[in-house]
Order: C-alpha cells, then sequence, then structure tokens
C-alpha cells in the first residue's frame, strides 16, 4: 500500500486533479454562464478580464501539479514526470495531461492576450462611434472588423477550453486505476 503522509505525493495529485476538474466544469458550465445571464455586458467583461488570467493560470500550472506527482501504479513502476512520459502511460497519462496544458497556455499566452486587447480595442471604438460594440446595426466598418475578430477570438478561446475540459475528464480513467 501506497504512503499517503505529508511527503507522498499521491495526496497532493488527487487534489491537484479534483481542483483542476472543479475549476474548469464551474467555470465552464456554472459561473460563466451564471455572470452572463446576470451581469450587464460591461460587468461581465470586467469579471472575464480579471478572472480568466487567474483561471488560465490554474490551468496551465495544475497539469504541471499533475505530472510531477504522478502516481506510479506499482511498487516499482515509474512515478512523477518519468512515469508520465513512460511508453506504457502515452495515451492515457501523458496525451491528456499535455492537451490540457497546452491548450490552457495557448489560451494564457496567445488567444486570451489576444482577446483582451480587440476589447479594448472596442471600447476606444465605441467612444469613437457614439455607441456600443453590440449595439444594433449600422456599425461602422472599423467595429464590424472588430467584433468579427471578437467573436472569432472568442470562439478559438472556448474551443481551447473545451478541448482542456476533455483532456481533463478523459484522464479521470486513468486515475481511476491507480486508487
Amino acid at each position: 500500500m501506497a504512503s499517503t503522509g505529508l511527503f507522498s505525493p499521491a495526496p497532493y495529485h488527487i487534489l491537484s486533479y479534483g481542483t483542476l476538474l472543479g475549476t474548469t466544469f464551474f467555470h465552464t458550465f456554472v459561473g460563466g454562464i451564471v455572470s452572463f445571464q446576470e451581469l450587464s455586458r460591461p460587468q461581465f467583461a470586467l469579471l472575464m478580464a480579471k478572472l480568466f488570467p487567474v483561471y488560465f493560470s490554474m490551468q496551465t500550472t495544475l497539469p504541471v501539479v499533475l505530472a510531477l506527482t504522478f502516481p506510479a501504479k506499482t511498487a516499482f513502476g515509474s512515478s512523477g514526470i518519468t512515469g508520465v512520459l513512460d511508453a506504457d502511460n502515452r495515451w492515457d497519462v501523458l496525451v491528456p495531461i499535455a492537451t490540457t496544458f497546452l491548450t490552457a497556455l495557448a489560451n494564457l499566452a496567445v488567444v486570451g492576450p489576444a482577446t483582451t486587447k480587440c476589447m479594448h480595442q472596442r471600447k476606444l471604438q465605441e467612444k469613437k462611434d457614439g455607441k456600443k460594440s453590440y449595439d444594433a446595426p449600422p456599425r461602422s466598418q472599423e467595429m464590424a472588423a472588430l467584433n468579427k475578430q471578437f467573436g472569432m477570438l472568442h470562439g478559438v478561446s472556448s474551443l481551447l477550453n473545451l478541448v482542456s475540459f476533455i483532456g481533463t475528464v478523459s484522464y479521470a480513467w486513468s486515475l481511476a486505476s491507480r486508487l
């Protein structure tokens, strides 16, 4: 039986996985939806601009913690990064953890900042146009282009987040086999 003491990586692995899954599920399917429904657009945009860097940082960091605390299946099995990289674990461990990490990193480092920049550009354009980005047409050509860019970036970010969630959920079967 594996040690579950303070210095054992196993409890940290379980806690990290639970935090990753819970945070991703809640933000994607509860918090984000309820916030969008209940807050005004400016309040929602401000909230998401503050939450996303923290959220994507957690989604990027926790898969690294999962890899570092990966439990060996047997007393003589590989654990940690070595275990994650083991050929026997390629599809059920490495791929889901790497997928979660890479999609979150893309959101944190590229797509999220581009989306925030586009939001700021839309705010500036709203002042120039004297109307909100979401007001009924007609819109200036500049605002139409910014809205199109924002929609594309939001779609890419949402897709990356969904793939990250799928990677996190798919890892559950590998983790469950080690319990």
